[in-house]
């Protein structure tokens, strides 16, 4: 596999590189030992973490909404995605490249596998 240049490395958050017990050990850490299971049954590695919001997470079993709000701004800051606004048309674009990277980058497959975020900006996805 090709290692994503020095540019890359330092715009692109590492977390996205974090294995399923990465995700979970980070759950810990933020507070919420309780959701461990429900991160690791699922298989949540850093490219799905990328997709935890709060309409994904009770799918997982965290149900709580105060842990719900939690836990989604914790991932939004852990990727340096800015918090959505309450009034923005779906017909909008991603309000940051950053942003459409990574919900890009949470899919799999060689060529999603392969991309950096230079290629992503370059291609003008």
């Amino acid at each position: 596999m090709a290692s994503p240049n020095r540019e890359d490395n330092l715009l692109v958050p590492t977390s996205i590189h974090w294995t399923c017990d990465d995700v979970a050990n980070w759950i810990e850490e933020i507070g919420f030992p309780q959701y461990r299971l429900c991160f690791t049954n699922n298989l949540i590695d850093g490219r799905k973490l990328i997709l935890m919001d709060a309409s994904n997470l009770p799918k997982l079993g965290v149900t709580d909404f105060d842990h719900i709000l939690f836990i989604s701004s914790s991932v939004r800051d852990l990727l340096n995605i800015e918090k959505p606004f309450w009034n923005r048309s779906i017909a909008d674009p991603a309000s940051s490249p950053m942003g459409n990277y990574l919900q890009i980058k949470s899919r799999t497959g060689p060529t999603l596998d392969k991309l950096s975020y230079s290629q992503f900006l370059r291609r003008g996805y």
